[in-house]
């Protein structure tokens, strides 16, 4: 399930006046992008990016973002994309769009993809925003698939894997998929993590998967709300005996998951008001 962004109009033809906020926006390296230069990007694969809700000019989370900026850029071009020069980007891009948006940060290659050039090269960086969004209100329906991505620590792009089961489990009368890897295990969503209750900890599944942000700070918050969390492997089989369940992204750090496959899972209002209540508990910083 793929909601529409909040507070927009896909009819709307209002054209933003001269020096309004623009939530349609793309920086490359810190300024507004051309077409000449956003051109060679329309088809580029070889790229790795974060998502980020912007609220009151501001971001939960921040470090994990550049966190993760860094070890992608690392692991695809042997460089590491530097904080200050995104926070740098990131700061150019706010100052000319409303103070709550939805923003992504893409770093690529500027020699391109398909070439053995590359390694140690200075990563550019594009970004974009758009409106603000928080996700499905849910209860979700997934279905489970086998599926394993490519290097699944990095959030890169070009997966159109993860759109295909999506729509195929959209006209199977799902909302969405939960991947299973070759083993059995249960390890994330379509674009979602996935956190489980048993009844007094929150438990999160072993397995190779992309750690989000959302879930790296409900994480750490829940750690400083003394909440029990444990990490150990969950497959379908285990699922009769789960307590409640919930995915998570740069959306929202909460929608209640009713099924997944043909197991029925329970409502956990508690569970998901603990998940939001410990996003919350983070900060917001600016850039």
């Amino acid at each position: 399930m793929t909601p529409r962004p909040l507070n927009t109009d896909p009819n709307s033809n209002t054209t933003p006046q001269a020096g309004a906020p623009r939530e349609h926006l793309a920086h490359r390296n810190g300024r507004t992008a051309t077409a000449e230069e956003l051109t060679p990007l329309a088809f580029m694969g070889y790229a790795h990016f974060t998502a980020m809700q912007v609220r009151g000019g501001r971001v939960r989370g921040l470090d994990l973002h550049l966190e993760r900026l860094r070890h992608g850029s690392a692991e695809l071009f042997g460089r590491e994309t530097a904080d200050t020069r995104v926070r740098s980007c990131l700061r150019a891009a706010l100052e000319a769009a409303p103070a709550d948006l939805s923003l992504v940060a893409t770093a690529y290659s500027p020699v391109g993809e398909f070439t053995a050039d590359g390694p140690g090269t200075e990563p550019e960086l594009l970004v974009r925003t758009g409106p603000a969004a928080s996700g499905p209100e849910g209860p979700l329906a997934l279905a489970a698939v086998r599926h394993e991505r490519f290097l699944p620590a990095v959030k890169h792009v070009g997966e159109p894997a993860k759109t295909y089961f999506l729509r195929q489990a959209f006209r199977r009368g799902f909302d969405d998929v939960a991947f299973t890897d070759h083993r059995g295990r249960l390890s994330e969503g379509s674009i979602w993590n996935l956190a489980f209750w048993d009844g007094s900890s929150v438990v999160w599944p072993r397995a190779e998967m992309l750690h989000g942000v959302t879930m790296g700070i409900v994480r750490r918050q829940l750690d400083r709300l003394g909440t029990p969390q444990r990490v150990r492997e969950v497959t379908l089989a285990d699922l009769p005996d789960v307590a409640g369940c919930a995915v998570m992204n740069s959306w929202t750090p909460g929608v209640a998951v009713r099924r997944i496959d043909s197991a029925l899972l329970p409502e956990a209002p508690a569970f998901l008001d603990l998940l939001h209540r410990a996003y919350e508990a983070e900060p917001p910083v600016s850039p």
